[in-house]
């Protein structure tokens, strides 16, 4: 077996954080040949180019990329086993928990089904958080990068992977408001939207589709301001009272308290669904077990049977 030579990959490591061979040779405290040739050893090692020089500057190539993703993760936990070792007295060092976020999952729901795992007595957790599409998310989670995803819609496992998609809960949708367009359109909710500014998440979005289907159920046609792909931005919007948004109903007094905006109803028959997608490895950690029972417990979500 070719074993890896670590100092060549943290020469590497700084080199790509910095962008610059003259600035991480000065923090290695080493000549830039001397750390450029260590880099071509690690290259030919590898049998890639890891670099592509842009004017002065270094720029990572795509296998660089890949390499210095998983160069952090190698450093970081260094980090954390000198800290454990080092640390002879006091609480256990904290357990690094890597969950992905599928962009479209509202963040205040990301919040609800993850705030557990950082209090599960006598295992302290170090929660690091990616935020991506679903399906590059579980593509991580096969190659073990990541230990949990959340999603708002079942993930089609075409990778050849033993993974298993949880419900974690269901919730009602409901229509927000700044306090003053609330007081143009709640008479006569939920007709009133026919013709009220709106503002809507992005297409291929899960609350998108329900809207999109509620509105033609309902024939209300309102009329949309603005679309977006982040969704504390459009709340922000919303806040600023350009137009009327949804939310699931789970986190409406959270976004009522943090936006300062009014709810004005629930759209019947609209129901938001939230999955976990976990490798069965990782099913016993404490942190995702943690998740996995409050979001059983939690009375917020209108909860179906776990699956897992």
């Amino acid at each position: 077996m070719h074993w890896l030579n670590y100092r060549h990959l943290h020469y590497f490591w700084v080199t790509a954080r910095e962008g610059n061979l003259t600035r991480a040779s000065r923090l290695l405290r080493l000549s830039p040949s001397t750390v450029s040739a260590q880099i071509k050893v690690l290259e030919a090692d590898l049998g890639h180019s890891l670099f592509h020089r842009r004017g002065r500057g270094l720029v990572l190539s795509e296998r660089g990329q890949v390499v210095k993703e998983y160069a952090d993760e190698i450093f970081d936990l260094g980090r954390e086993l000198v800290d454990a070792v080092q640390r002879e007295t006091g609480p256990r060092h904290a357990y690094r928990l890597r969950v992905g976020v599928a962009n479209d999952l509202p963040k205040l729901v990301a919040w609800e089904l993850l705030s557990p795992a950082l209090q599960v007595p006598d295992f302290p957790v170090h929660l690091v958080v990616h935020e991506d599409r679903a399906d590059r998310l579980v593509a991580d989670l096969a190659v073990h990068h990541l230990d949990l995803v959340l999603v708002d819609k079942p993930v089609g496992l075409a990778l050849d992977i033993d993974a298993d998609s949880a419900l974690l809960g269901e919730s009602g949708v409901s229509f927000m408001a700044s306090p003053a367009l609330a007081a143009q359109v709640l008479r006569g909710f939920p007709q009133s939207l026919h013709g009220a500014p709106v503002l809507l998440p992005g297409v291929g979005s899960t609350l998108r589709a329900l809207l999109e289907s509620w509105f033609d159920r309902s024939e209300v046609r309102p009329r949309i301001v603005a679309e977006f792909g982040d969704s504390a931005l459009l709340k922000s919007f919303g806040q600023a009272g350009a137009g009327v948004f949804a939310v699931p109903t789970v986190v409406r007094g959270a976004v009522e308290a943090q936006y300062r905006v009014v709810c004005l109803g629930e759209l019947d028959g609209a129901i938001e669904r939230f999955y976990a997608v976990a490798l069965p490895s990782r099913l016993a950690n404490p942190a995702v077990a943690a998740v996995l029972r409050s979001a059983a417990a939690n009375v917020r979500f209108h909860q179906t049977e776990l699956a897992l």
